[in-house]
């Protein structure tokens, strides 16, 4: 049955059906107001089909569900069949069953079949351009999902596909636009066309809209000391944004924690609810700084009575530098190993050698600072000083070896055991040779014996001798020769106040210009350097190490009055010590 019989039989509920168009001879007044009547019902059904006309939006009843098709009678002279998936949901069950009500598109009123085109998904967006066209009229907030990001920002599924742009995302730059994906958002409509098919929305506008009117209400009440909760809005590498409401107050690192924060995400994320306290409030640039550590109580206080020197403890390492390791003893309080206090043999260049981030490590307090927030703690001395053993390994005048380190100006050093050096000074390296340089005598990495002259636990100090180990040269000098004796030397050098002659292999002694020759009792002898001659000695001080010589001695028979005769004050043993004590400090 047709659309046109089903209506010719609504309309003869209410008047007779006429007959068909092959009209019966009648009497002519009867017959005219047959057909008149006729033309009316005629009119009356062509009436309900130019009611409906294509583009328009009209309400159907379900009379078929099919499984490719539903049947929609929508009070036109046939039915129209819609596709299935049309009407299914996102599981992809149908939603609708006969007798249900829908809204049509009437794309076309009769297609090839004879049936008339509709469409409820096309129905649907008419609708839904009805609304954003009245959303934007009236300034309502649309619910949008958005669907990806595409270029210059996010395109967004209100029913129709509508676009976002980046700069109207947020009152802030948003850098990540793809994490947005999937989020629903409010918005609001800030551009239509429906010609063209274009929606412009703005989350931005909306929500300065709703920041104005909470950050009026936010000003009004906020005071320093005051406890709000906010949002964590945004998060930079020296604090995080928190949302008062309306306001955004910083929250800086070093307010975030008692202890070590290394960086403000290890702490909060964005949109985590926290509860902070106002610490300053500026009303005039209307800055406000928060802090969260303060509403929790200050581990360092009392510190003292929990750590005290000489207790062992154990921590967990935090962070490691040049200079030490920071090890977390509980949360919010640091103690610091030095590098040097790590170990009491090894050479620790960097800490990392011992200790790795994460390590759990066990180590004595040393000292205790509350006021600069400070606690000093020591690797080594959970452990025996091998210095305080050294004494009985290796006792004052033992003989040991090693192998040269590192050379100085003032002497080598020379590893005895791991970690453990001994100092050879250069005064202690020759009895004879005056170095200038301990690079004369040694050389690094060279293997060396030495004695033990001195060993200091305290100041891990370690005394070593080079020359302790030879004969001494001038205990020879000073048993073969006495006062008197006749010599044979080499002058090395001349100063102003006499001649240095070097009578043996690092055995000098001094001849002084009233020693030199005077035959003619007037003008003295001039010695040349690397001339031989031939003195006497009239000094020798074994614990100064000098020796006095003179030419003049050697023809005179009274030395004791020819000196006198010279005019000097005092024994001649005391003027030449005078002088060697003069050499001594130029030389220094």
């Amino acid at each position: 049955m047709t659309k046109v019989e089903d209506a010719e039989q609504s309309a003869g509920s209410e008047k007779p059906r006429p007959a068909p168009m092959t009209l019966m001879a009648r009497d002519d007044d009867e017959d005219r107001a047959g057909q008149q009547e006729y033309i009316d019902l005629l009119k009356l059904y062509e009436g309900s089909f130019r009611n409906i006309a294509e583009g328009e939006v009209i309400k159907g009843t379900v009379l078929k569900v099919s499984s490719s098709d539903v049947v929609v009678d929508v009070g036109y002279k046939s039915e129209g069949m819609i596709a299935l998936q049309e009407f299914l949901d996102e599981e992809g069950e149908c939603i609708v069953q006969p007798g249900d009500t829908v809204d049509v598109l009437l794309e076309r009123t009769e297609d090839r079949d004879g049936h008339i085109v509709l469409s409820r998904e096309k129905a649907e967006k008419m609708k839904i351009w009805d609304e954003v066209e009245k959303a934007y009229d009236d300034r309502k907030v649309v619910i949008g999902r958005v669907i990806e990001r595409i270029k210059g920002g996010l395109a967004v599924d209100i029913g129709v596909r509508a676009f976002l742009p980046g700069s109207q995302v947020d009152v802030r730059p948003v850098r990540n636009l793809d994490a947005l994906r999937g989020e629903e958002l409010r918005m609001r409509v800030i551009k239509v066309n429906k010609k063209r098919g274009n929606i412009v929305l703005s989350r931005k506008v909306l929500l300065e809209e709703e920041n104005a009117e909470k950050k009026k209400h936010t000003l009004a009440t906020l005071e320093e000391g005051k406890v709000l909760r906010g949002v964590v809005k945004n998060i930079t590498d020296y604090g995080a944004f928190i949302d008062l409401g309306g306001i955004d107050g910083l929250l800086h690192v070093t307010d975030m924690s008692w202890g070590r924060a290394a960086h403000p995400s290890d702490l909060f994320k964005v949109n985590d609810e926290v509860d902070v306290v106002v610490l300053k409030f500026d009303r005039e640039t209307e800055r406000v700084s928060l802090g969260y550590k303060q509403l929790h109580a200050d581990p360092w206080t009392a510190v003292e009575e929990r750590y005290a020197p000489a207790m062992r403890v154990s921590g967990k390492v935090v962070s490691l530098t040049d200079y030490g390791a920071f090890i977390e003893l509980e949360p919010g309080v640091e103690g610091l190993i030095h590098v040097s206090e790590m170990s009491w043999s090894k050479r620790v260049k960097h800490p990392s050698k011992l200790l790795n981030v994460g390590d759990g490590v066990e180590s004595m307090v040393l000292g205790v600072d509350p006021q600069a927030r400070r606690i000093s703690l020591g690797l080594k001395q959970i452990e025996s000083n091998p210095w305080h053993q050294l004494a009985d390994t290796y006792p004052i005048g033992s003989k040991l070896t090693g192998k040269v380190r590192n050379l100085t100006e003032f002497g080598a050093f020379v590893e005895v055991e791991e970690g453990i050096d001994g100092l050879i000074h250069i005064s202690d390296m020759s009895w004879s040779k005056r170095l200038k340089h301990p690079s004369e005598v040694l050389k690094k990495g060279d293997e060396v014996e030495a004695m033990v002259l001195n060993v200091d636990p305290d100041n891990q100090r370690l005394s070593l001798g080079l020359k302790q180990l030879a004969t001494d040269v001038w205990d020879e000098f000073f048993e073969n020769n006495k006062v008197g004796s006749v010599v044979e030397g080499k002058v090395v050098r001349i100063t102003n106040f006499g001649a240095f002659v070097e009578l043996a292999e690092g055995i000098e002694g001094l001849i002084h210009v009233s020693e030199f020759d005077d035959e003619h009792g007037k003008d003295k002898v001039e010695l040349k350097v690397d001339e031989v001659t031939s003195m006497k000695i009239i000094k020798l001080s074994p614990s100064e190490r000098k020796i006095g010589l003179s030419i003049r001695a050697l023809k005179s028979d009274d030395y004791e009055a020819d000196w006198e005769a010279y005019g000097g004050s005092g024994s001649p043993e005391v003027t030449l010590g005078d002088h060697f004590d003069h050499l001594k400090n130029q030389t220094e």
